[in-house]
């Protein structure tokens, strides 16, 4: 519901009517419905940490897991037809300047996301795939911007070239030495 009515669109009683579950009992768990959504925020975001540090944990060649982690991505957004896009991506434009709970959410998973990817970035530093000249904090700031920019210009144009142009001329070319 988050992904196709957005934030704001999404009543409280139609996510308590989808999922069967009495007001009083949400209230046990959550304070407001900020508060639900900044836990749909971590728990959207803890698959793709989980997905990404596997590949990096299986495979001797760091630069080499993170494209095979954003080939996976890009399969699955064509699988559904450029659909929804990234969730956090959706909820930064939406509420991230105007609800602190989740704004705060948010950032916490992008940093979360953002590290592991330069952990493994600064690993490709060290196998000699990746340029030296710019700092493994900087590259995995890059490629989360320009992602999350690339994600936004898919749904527009019901395409996967963005994203593809995003990893290619980062993974491929730009991150290279």
């Amino acid at each position: 519901m988050l992904w196709s009515q957005g934030y704001h669109g999404t009543g409280l009683k139609e996510i308590l009517d989808a999922v069967k579950v009495p007001k009083g009992s949400f209230y046990n768990y959550f304070g407001s419905k900020e508060d639900f959504g900044a836990e749909v925020i971590q728990h959207y975001a803890n698959p793709f940490i989980a997905q990404l540090n596997a590949h990096l944990e299986a495979a001797d060649d760091a630069l080499g897991a993170i494209k095979r982690y954003f080939d996976e991505l890009i399969v699955e957004l064509e699988r559904n037809e450029f659909k929804g896009g990234c969730l956090m991506g959706n909820l930064m434009g939406e509420i991230g300047d105007t609800s602190e709970i989740c704004r705060k959410s948010l950032q916490s998973a992008v940093t979360r996301y953002r590290n592991l990817l330069q952990s493994g970035l600064a690993r490709a530093q060290q196998q000699g795939t990746v340029r030296l000249d710019k700092s493994a904090e900087e590259m995995a700031d890059l490629l989360t911007n320009t992602w999350q920019g690339a994600l936004l210009r898919m749904k527009i144009e019901k395409s996967s070239a963005p994203v593809k142009q995003c990893c290619q001329d980062l993974l491929g070319d730009f991150f290279r030495p």
